[in-house]
């Protein structure tokens, strides 16, 4: 698609987008011929248009004589004309870290921030945590149901209430604890998972069903973590007259917030990839809205990518800032989170 236009449809579809995300106003000849600088006829630039057009660049709203982009000429501005633009002083003077005293904070501020400098919504994924226990310790709370505590070492507590096939006694409780603490601490939950298939028969049969249970309420215990989303500003769409206009589209993304599955989906395609990635609605199933963009980052701990943050927002969005505000926000939480 990139060599079917030449410099001039080039400059043409680059001024169009431009003018678009800057007015929201479908664009029309005379617009194009000033905002361009070239010195075409109205008559030729509406060959290019047509041209454009056939080409699913642009798209000519019903109500208007101009054209807007599409999801296609959106991407092919982001890939082959977007120049990013030296950092604008609002987004120089971020603080220069954010608190790493507690992850939560982190990424709550991290969320804001990439709302409050956007004016669109902040999302971040909580960073994923290695399942490893450092202490375990079960109590028994009523018949047949047992408290499982396990220590992580960095500190952090995940509790789990499981119900058991049979009632245990504290003292069994207490025995059951110090066992697998002494024999499977600074493991991995999937490696104890491992070694118990081997190892099962040999355990005594309430150690080895404890042990199980453990095991399953610590994956299930991680896996929740790993859900974690955090959202900020969602009620700035609200301003935004690409959705204002349309309660329906609007009540369309409020529910993508709420099934915050599909925003965990989104982020985890993007912190499979270096740097910097830009989804464009329409494109595919992966923003499944067509009004929506998403400008996404992976972060990393020690080298480690753990989690993503983004800015979501309406496909006529500056780009170019928005890159700058995901980039430096994820260079932000990657330095709190890797201080020690």
């Amino acid at each position: 698609m990139k060599t079917m236009l030449d410099e001039r449809a080039k400059t043409l579809l680059k001024t169009l987008v431009e003018r678009y995300i800057a007015d929201g106003q479908p664009v029309g000849s005379r617009t194009l011929s000033r905002a361009s600088g070239l010195e075409l006829s109205p008559a030729t630039i509406r060959n290019v248009m047509a041209d454009l057009e056939d080409l699913g660049l642009i798209a000519s709203p019903h109500t208007s004589a101009g054209r807007v982009p599409t999801a296609r000429g959106y991407r092919l501005f982001v890939d082959t004309m977007l120049t990013a633009q030296p950092l604008s002083l609002e987004a120089a003077a971020l603080p220069p870290e954010l608190p790493p005293d507690q992850p939560q904070k982190v990424i709550a501020n991290a969320a804001q921030l990439l709302s409050s400098l956007s004016s669109f919504v902040g999302v971040v994924t909580a960073p994923r945590k290695a399942s490893v226990f450092h202490h375990i310790e079960f109590m028994r709370l009523s018949e047949r149901r047992v408290l499982v505590i396990m220590v992580a070492p960095d500190g952090d507590v995940q509790n789990r209430v499981i119900v058991t096939a049979q009632d245990y006694t504290s003292a069994q409780l207490l025995e059951a604890s110090n066992f697998l603490t002494a024999h499977y601490a600074g493991l991995t939950i999937e490696e104890v998972r491992e070694r118990l298939k081997t190892e099962v028969d040999a355990l005594r049969g309430e150690i080895a069903a404890l042990m199980q249970a453990a095991v399953q309420a610590g994956s299930e215990a991680i896996a929740d973590s790993q859900e974690q989303v955090v959202i900020s500003g969602e009620r700035n769409l609200l301003t935004v007259q690409d959705f204002s206009s349309d309660m329906g589209s609007l009540r369309k993304l409020f529910d993508l917030f709420e099934q915050k599955t599909q925003l965990m989906r989104l982020l985890e395609v993007s912190s499979r990839a270096e740097g910097v990635r830009i989804f464009i609605g329409g494109e595919s199933m992966v923003v499944p809205y067509e009004e929506l963009s998403v400008v996404s980052a992976p972060y990393v701990v020690d080298g480690q990518v753990v989690g993503t943050l983004g800015v979501i927002g309406p496909t006529r969005m500056a780009y170019d800032r928005m890159i700058q505000i995901v980039d430096i926000t994820s260079r932000l939480v990657s330095n709190a989170l890797s201080q020690k």
